[in-house]
């Protein structure tokens, strides 16, 4: 029997499958549009789709929008707070930032209203001694009022729970013997780590999406198993690591962007062994662009994410900038005449106006659409006709008229904004942080990032554009990369000279046994399990915090500095010696590491003789049409060179190669554009 592995990304268009069977080196990949009202729907059609019989599949990885996406649209259960007196407002008042840097504009309301938040009496200090006395009744008390309110899930979280749990505990057994259901959040579980609002803000999210989360993932799972998958199902994670739907119901917290972390480590494992270490994954799918910085194969893990403004949540993931400029992003003319594209997305539903679903807002898709490069046959999941006559009539209508500029000319338009939209959100993660993009091949993906991908790097200045076999279906393919993988987090807060090294070992050495227990009880198949130890360090009275790896073996203070010195001067080019450095936390993540999959399995079999184009179609680059031939990449072997320009389409994505340009396929299936810029040095 065959022994499939699955990975399923959805997104808010589509929703993405790749199916692996590693023992025969057979791939599917299946494409349909995401069910909004039921996302579990969507992942059994696109299963369907696969033809892949459930009984044979041994491991389905999942990755989920429904946690993030909760909190954007502040679509979350009705939740409760019961906090420390005097603290129910710490939600609220954050860390005094405001929405907008200029000007009094702006508003913000906490996941959790005012009314829903309720104090009790109890007080630790910072070093966990008790200054006041949990009041039991008031905690009974506070449950009633909840519960009277319409609360689902609720929250307990007190002020320096993370040096003594003792009152989060009493008070969460309490809570637990009054409430009717297990959505029962405690502050120092979710996050044992000092700073009460990112502690409290992060254990709110997951008591307002775990109702969400736990309903979803049984819908699924009962889906999967009444079609005969015989396993646990496993989540994303948005540190790119996986965990049983079970342990997900509880953590609903750790799934926010568990897609696009699936996409980056893709996008690192790919790149890497195409020769291309260093890349910027642009992830831009139908409603959202997301980049990632990946250096040495790696993509660097974040230890906080503002989910939206006021909302941190304080868990490990990939660090990763989103914006919304999709290929759904919707264009309009502004009020002051200036032609705006995103952050509002059609999204799949009704969609663009090619999709043929009601849509009648342009997008950046029927601006593609118009200029040549996509074509409406070629648009995975559309299967009505829209004829570009309609497409033209709405854009110049809509965008042309009002500019002053014929419906050509306004599609251009559409996509140069676009392009500005999606160079800045690069910029962002790469330029400001020190790295010249230059320096960098761009990795695109998702179903639209091939479509933009050359033109942006050319904006960048940027020498090679690597764009992997299947790059719709990359998020997919990452899920089944993903090990298993839990991490852990405990305040110290003491100079690191000061420190006990044996109680160091004692922390760390609790938290690799707490991982590896869970790994064991989730039951999932692993080659070996691993532990990595890291440090949060900082300057006394400064706020720049760095995570510093940890040598094996016992902690050594001595070793530890050295190395927070190192990564310290490396940021900012300066020595402070004579600054006592404070270790604020120490870090462990274990994982559980699954059958690897090799790359090479995805590489097309050499095509019998040499490739001719499917056909030719005027496409506009810059002020002119060119004709363009159109190549379907399954038909394009190994070592193929040719030049631009091309448009290449395959079944989950079109790729367009301006006519400066090359392109070349790799041993792998790659697609390696060759922009024509001046080469600087990118990694290759």
């Amino acid at each position: 029997m065959a022994e499939w592995q699955v990975g399923v990304d959805v997104g808010g268009t589509f929703t993405d499958l790749v199916l692996v069977d590693p023992a025969s080196g057979a791939f599917r990949v299946s494409k349909v549009p995401s069910t909004t009202d039921n996302q579990a729907r969507g992942v059994i059609e696109g299963v369907r789709a696969a033809d892949v019989p459930l009984p044979e599949v041994a491991a389905f990885v999942h990755g989920t929008t429904v946690g993030t996406n909760a909190v954007l649209e502040r679509k979350g259960v009705a939740c409760g707070l019961i906090t420390t007196r005097g603290f129910r407002d710490v939600l609220e008042l954050g860390r005094r930032t405001r929405p907008n840097g200029y000007g009094m504009t702006g508003s913000f309301e906490a996941i959790i209203p005012r009314d829903m938040r309720l104090e009790v009496s109890e007080r630790l200090d910072a070093a966990g001694r008790v200054l006041t006395p949990l009041d039991e009744q008031e905690v009974r008390d506070a449950v009633a009022t909840l519960l009277e309110r319409g609360a689902e899930a609720v929250v307990v979280h007190f002020i320096h729970a993370y040096a003594n749990p003792a009152h989060e505990l009493r008070a969460a057994e309490i809570v637990r013997e009054l409430w009717p259901n297990g959505y029962v959040s405690v502050g120092h579980d979710i996050l044992s780590e000092v700073r009460e609002f990112e502690r409290g803000s992060t254990a709110a999210v997951n008591a307002y999406i775990q109702p969400l989360m736990s309903r979803y993932l049984s819908r699924l799972t009962a889906e999967l198993e009444r079609s005969g998958y015989p396993h646990d199902l496993l989540v994303m994670q948005g540190n790119a690591g996986t965990m049983t739907a079970r342990l997900a119901g509880d953590h609903a917290a750790q799934t926010v962007m568990s897609g696009p972390a699936a996409g980056a480590l893709a996008a690192a494992r790919i790149g890497a062994e195409a020769g291309f270490p260093n890349v910027v994954g642009c992830d831009m799918g139908g409603t959202s662009f997301d980049v990632t910085l990946i250096r040495g194969g790696r993509p660097s893990i974040s230890a906080e994410k503002d989910i939206a403004y006021g909302v941190p949540v304080r868990v490990p993931m990939i660090d990763i900038h989103t914006i919304g400029a999709g290929g759904g992003s919707i264009a309009r003319v502004n009020k002051a005449g200036i032609l705006q594209v995103g952050p509002e997305s059609a999204g799949s539903t009704p969609g663009p106006i090619v999709y043929g679903r009601g849509g009648t807002l342009p997008t950046v898709t029927d601006a593609n659409l118009l200029l040549g490069r996509l074509d409406p046959v070629s648009i995975a999941g559309v299967n009505t006709d829209v004829s570009v006559e309609a497409v033209r009539a709405a854009i110049l209508e809509q965008i042309g008229a009002p500019l002053g500029m014929d419906a050509v000319a306004a599609a251009s338009a559409i996509i140069a904004v676009a392009t500005n939209h999606l160079a800045s959100a690069i910029r962002l993660v790469s330029v400001e942080r020190g790295q010249d993009p230059r320096d960098y091949a761009l990795f695109a993906f998702g179903g639209a990032g091939p479509l933009h991908c050359a033109e942006l790097a050319a904006e960048l200045g940027v020498p090679r554009v690597l764009v992997p076999r299947f790059p719709g279906a990359t998020s997919a393919l990452g899920c089944i990369l993903a090990d298993i993988r839990h991490d852990f987090v405990q305040t110290v807060g003491a100079p690191v000279l000061g420190v006990d090294p044996a109680e160091m070992d004692a922390i760390l050495a609790a938290q690799t046994a707490e991982g590896r227990a869970r790994i064991v009880a989730e039951g999932v198949p692993v080659t070996d399990i691993v532990a990595m130890h890291s440090a949060d360090m900082l300057f006394g009275g400064q706020s720049h915090v760095f995570q510093v790896p940890l040598a094996d073996g016992p902690f050594d203070p001595q070793q530890t500095l050295a190395r927070f010195a190192e990564r310290y001067k490396e940021r900012f080019d300066i020595e402070l010696g004579e600054m006592r450095a404070m270790l604020t936390n120490l870090r462990t993540t274990v994982l559980g590491l699954r059958p690897k999959i090799s790359m090479s399995l995805f590489a097309p079999k050499p095509a019998a003789g040499r490739a001719e184009p499917r056909t030719v179609r005027p496409v506009f680059f810059g002020d002119a049409w060119f004709d363009t031939p159109v190549w379907r990449r399954e038909t394009l072997s190994p070592g193929t060179e040719l030049p631009g320009p091309a448009i290449v389409e395959q079944m989950d994505a079109t790729t367009v190669v301006p006519p400066a340009a090359r392109f070349r396929i790799d041993d792998f299936g790659n697609l390696i554009i060759d922009v024509g810029t001046s080469d600087k040095g990118a990694s290759a």
